[in-house]
Parts: structure tokens; C-alpha cells; sequence
């Protein structure tokens, strides 16, 4: 093993060591008695939900296994997961077998985490609740303007409206919870990916992972919900299909969501009155990433009005 001193650093944990198999982590040396607590209480979580979708033994994908935690060193020993994370840069790149087989794994892997627990009962669900409605609701009506041309705050206006008013019938199931690039590996080698980062997992509202960023990123979620419909087992709830009316709002809204959390964070970095040029500066940056959320939403917005 190499030392390797904070290094590879995350919001709560740094690695210490890398082997060539294990990779050993602990809470940021700055967290103080609460913080490290609260790191090892959910380092005991993520190993419950890791050992669960492991208990599933489907060959089809790999989860990492967390082989220990030493609660009085403030440790915990995971396997490596091989592979790069799985971008749309990478994605476009592979084969068309190779594509196929990641449809299949995702799919399966959903199948799995969402029917490991029990599901919930059905409810109406509003789709805002997953995003920081109030504070997009309060940028577009007082701030929006002042970097952006009156026709894209309308058109942040009325997407706001829409979901702040959509709704729909679901229920809960065991959730991922944050299937982004970054927590999905690919292998080329082995044509297999690794899901990692168990730390978010949760009950939460079906369609959250099946539509989660890196199915959106790589445009192959239709594909991936296609293979869940196929395998879920349609005995514990059913799903519609793809073409259903039904699954077309709520496929357009989540498509737009992803978007949305990243236009409502980069809102909250702008400044009316940047102090310095280095400000001044920030502003351009995330004004022009703004706009390319935006851009994007109205994408959405038509394909699904066709």
C-alpha cells in the first residue's frame, strides 16, 4: 500500500491508502467529535445497504463490499471498483454491445435495489419537493432579470409553474439514491459496471433512479426503463409502459428536474454586486451555464410537445 495523505478528498471523508484491491477511508482530519459520529453512523448505513444489493448476488453488475468498519479508528476498508466513471464521453466511444450490456446492467440493478425492500403504498407525490422550489420561486421573480433577457425568465416562469403544480400517483421503493457518473463504473475489460456510493440510499418515489443523471447524461433512459418494465416483477406493483400517457409527463418533468437542480445551484453563487473582478468573473461563468441549462429544459420542453 502507498500512502497517499488526504488525498481524493469528499464532502466528509478522505482516503488514506490505496492498495490495489482495498482502499482504506477515513472522516476529514478537521471534523470534530459530532461530525465523526455522524460520519460513522452513516458509514454503518451505506454497509447495511451495500451487504443488501450484494445479498442479491446478480452476476449481471458488481457493488463494491465494504469489508469493515473500525468504529474506535474512525475506519472503513472498501474494495476498489475497476473501471472509469461513466460519462457520455465514454459511453460514446464503446460498442454497440458493450451499450447494450450497460442498458441491461442498469436496468437490472434498479430492478433489484427497488424490490430488495418492501414497496409503499400509493400516494400523490409532488415532483417539487425534490428540488429547492422556494428558492428557484424567489430567483426567478426578483433576480432573474438582471442577467438574463426577458424571454428566458419566461420561460423559467412558466417551467416553474408546471412543476411547482405537478403531481402525480406513486409510491416509494429502496432507492440509489445518487446515480450520477461519478457512482457508476464501467469496466471495459469486463463489460461490467460497479455501482458504488451507497450513502444516499433510501426509500424515495419510484422514478427517481430510473430517471437518474447519468441514464439522462447518456440519453438511454427510454432503453433502461424499457429493461426494468421487463424485469420488475410486475407481481409486487405495476409500472405503465413506456408509451403510456401517463409516463410521459412524469418521464418530461424528471428530464427537466435534473436540469433544475443545477440551474437553482449555480443561481445561488451569483452576486448583483460582485465585489472584484474574480466575482465579476463567476457571474459570466454561471450565467452562461445558466443559460445552457435553460437551452436545454426547452429541449426537453419540445421534444415532449411534438
Amino acid at each position: 500500500m502507498v500512502e497517499i495523505n488526504k488525498f481524493n478528498h469528499g464532502r466528509e471523508t478522505y482516503a488514506v491508502y490505496y492498495g490495489d484491491d482495498f482502499v482504506l477511508k477515513r472522516p476529514l482530519p478537521d471534523s470534530g467529535d459530532v461530525k465523526k459520529q455522524l460520519w460513522l453512523k452513516k458509514q454503518h448505513k451505506t454497509k447495511e445497504a451495500i451487504d443488501a444489493i450484494r445479498a442479491v448476488g446478480n452476476p449481471v453488475y458488481n457493488v463494491p463490499a465494504m469489508r469493515f468498519i473500525n468504529d474506535e479508528e474512525f475506519q472503513i476498508l472498501e474494495e476498489r471498483a475497476p473501471g472509469q466513471p461513466l460519462t457520455a464521453e465514454l459511453y460514446s466511444k464503446l460498442s454497440r454491445r458493450q451499450k447494450f450490456e450497460i442498458v441491461n446492467s442498469l436496468g437490472s440493478f434498479l430492478v433489484d435495489m427497488n424490490e430488495s425492500k418492501p414497496a409503499k403504498d400509493i400516494e400523490k407525490y409532488k415532483l417539487s419537493n425534490e428540488i429547492k422550489f422556494n428558492r428557484l420561486d424567489k430567483f426567478v421573480e426578483n433576480k432573474m432579470s438582471v442577467w438574463f433577457t426577458k424571454k428566458e425568465t419566461m420561460q423559467m416562469a412558466k417551467v416553474r409553474d408546471e412543476i411547482g403544480n405537478f403531481e402525480y400517483e406513486s409510491r416509494q421503493v429502496w432507492s440509489h439514491g445518487d446515480l450520477n457518473s461519478g457512482n457508476v463504473l464501467y469496466d471495459a475489460e469486463k463489460n461490467k459496471l460497479s455501482f458504488i456510493d451507497f450513502a444516499e440510499a433510501d426509500y424515495r418515489f419510484i422514478y427517481h433512479d430510473i430517471f437518474a443523471p447519468v441514464q439522462i447524461e447518456l440519453d438511454i433512459y427510454k432503453n433502461v426503463y424499457e429493461v426494468y418494465a421487463k424485469l420488475h416483477d410486475k407481481d409486487l406493483y405495476s409500472i405503465p409502459g413506456y408509451k403510456s400517457e401517463v409516463l410521459k409527463d412524469i418521464t418530461k418533468y424528471r428530464l427537466m428536474i435534473v436540469r433544475l437542480k443545477r440551474f437553482i445551484k449555480a443561481s445561488d453563487d451569483l452576486r448583483v454586486n460582485p465585489v472584484n473582478q474574480k466575482s465579476a468573473d463567476n457571474n459570466l461563468e454561471k450565467v452562461a451555464f445558466m443559460r445552457k441549462q435553460i437551452q436545454q429544459i426547452m429541449e426537453i420542453e419540445n421534444q415532449f410537445t411534438k
